[in-house]
């Protein structure tokens, strides 16, 4: 079975045919690091994280290239540096911001399950590629200079707007001509602005600037995947103007039909049914949640909605994900990391354009004598730890206490105390500790939440 993935690009579901299957390419935009992750954010990077981990089992670990990028020069930044260290100097004040905020989000993902990227590049460090792709533009036509910038020109490209299908005609009927009366049309956007005495900057040929948003990744794809690569991803509000706007340059820099062969979008995502928003108190980082929650159980509440579709994300679907969890790893057989492949029936339906509510069906199929093995091995491989004790809960158990206790129970159980050994299971179940006792005579425990 071939894995058929949905590309935006057509609006057709279609067979993956790599361009080159001894190194599949694929591009996914990542986070601006100018304050932590949100649970939003988690969404994309678990999603392409098991698509990588399935591509990695169809062509070959060595032979998959994932390249998500860390953009590190934006406005919000910059508000944020000025805002946190006033007294350094701007570039360090930003240098700060971005290593904290990049490396919480680094722990926080992997805590998440989350495989490392083949590459994860910074902007600042491609700002180079950046003004090579800017010059280049210029050259062929499809940029010019205004007021203090280099704009890419959308009527040098026919077929603008094909990704989105929006029509440039309606764009420009609703675009505030008056505010940018400096571009040759209101829909041209930046390649390049020139910067304040307050702003990073680099220099360039057209002055001490920075890169606009788009270019960075078109940029960074180029240089680490080439100019026309195997997928494309990022959540649904990516589309229109980033995804576009990096196909534009892209495209008429190289002269290409397309950037990339398939562009994927995963959908929104909703908080006990309303729109994210910190006004409403209902605004979560990936950090927040994880002191509550295993990353077991964020990883597997995201999966259990396909990836294109809404997700409500609710205490309710939290507790279920928790407790189905529980269900898989208590039948799970061993588990050799080295050797965990995804099985054949969850792996036909993640070809499928990964459909993940049918494999976590069939994970439930595997749930059954006989079949314990296959089901380790598949919820290692998709990312899976079995570690479902609460990290709150956790912190306020005495664990020398907890064993003690454990020692204790073991040896009225083999002195036949039937009564102590119970009392003792009581006591820990009144700790909040939940306890296993394993076929090899051992007893292993859980803090529940």
């Amino acid at each position: 079975m071939s894995l058929r993935l949905y590309n935006t690009l057509t609006r057709t579901k279609e067979e993956l045919v790599p361009l080159d299957p001894r190194n599949v390419r694929m591009y996914v935009c990542g986070p601006t690091v100018y304050d932590f992750a949100h649970i939003g954010n988690a969404r994309p990077v678990i999603v392409f994280d098991l698509l990588f981990r399935l591509l990695r089992q169809l062509y070959g670990e060595a032979h998959v290239t994932y390249v998500r990028n860390i953009t590190d020069v934006d406005d919000k930044i910059n508000a944020r540096a000025l805002r946190d260290f006033p007294d350094l100097a701007l570039n360090d004040a930003i240098r700060n911001v971005t290593e904290k905020t990049a490396n919480q989000f680094f722990a926080d993902v992997e805590k998440l399950g989350c495989l490392q990227p083949t590459i994860q590049p910074r902007a600042t460090d491609n700002i180079p590629q950046m003004i090579t792709l800017i010059e280049m533009l210029l050259t062929r036509g499809h940029a010019y200079q205004a007021a203090g910038e280099v704009l890419f020109s959308v009527d040098s490209m026919p077929d603008y707007g094909r990704l989105s299908q929006r029509n440039l005609e309606d764009q420009q009927a609703g675009a505030r001509i008056a505010v940018d009366a400096h571009k040759k049309n209101p829909a041209d956007f930046v390649l390049w602005k020139l910067s304040s005495d307050d702003e990073p900057g680099w220099a360039s040929p057209w002055g001490r600037g920075r890169p606009g948003w788009h270019i960075e990744c078109s940029a960074m794809s180029n240089r680490y995947l080439g100019e026309v690569f195997d997928i494309h991803g990022g959540g649904l509000d990516l589309i229109f103007p980033h995804h576009e706007n990096e196909i534009a340059q892209t495209r008429c820099a190289f002269g290409t039909p397309v950037m990339a062969n398939v562009w994927m979008h995963n959908g929104f995502l909703q908080v006990e049914g309303q729109k994210m928003s910190k006004s409403l108190g209902n605004f979560f980082t990936i950090n927040e949640l994880l002191a509550d929650w295993p990353g077991d159980v964020l990883r597997f509440n995201m999966l259990r909605t396909h990836y294109r579709q809404p997700i409500d994300w609710t205490i309710k679907s939290l507790e279920e994900s928790w407790r189905t969890l529980e269900g898989f790893f208590n039948s799970a057989g061993a588990v050799h990391a080295e050797q965990a492949k995804i099985g054949p029936s969850v792996l036909d339906a993640l070809m499928d354009d990964l459909n993940t509510p049918k494999a976590i069906a069939e994970l439930h199929a595997l749930d059954k004598p006989g079949r314990q093995n296959e089901l380790g091995e598949t919820l290692k491989a998709l990312g899976f730890t079995g570690n479902l004790s609460s990290p709150k809960a956790e912190a306020n158990v005495d664990a020398a206490a907890v064993d003690a206790l454990i020692t204790a129970r073991l040896d009225a159980r083999k002195a036949k105390n039937w009564a102590e050994s119970d009392r003792i299971r009581d006591e820990l179940a009144s700790m909040g500790v939940a306890i296993k006792d394993n076929k090899d005579g051992t007893t292993s425990w859980e803090v529940k939440r």
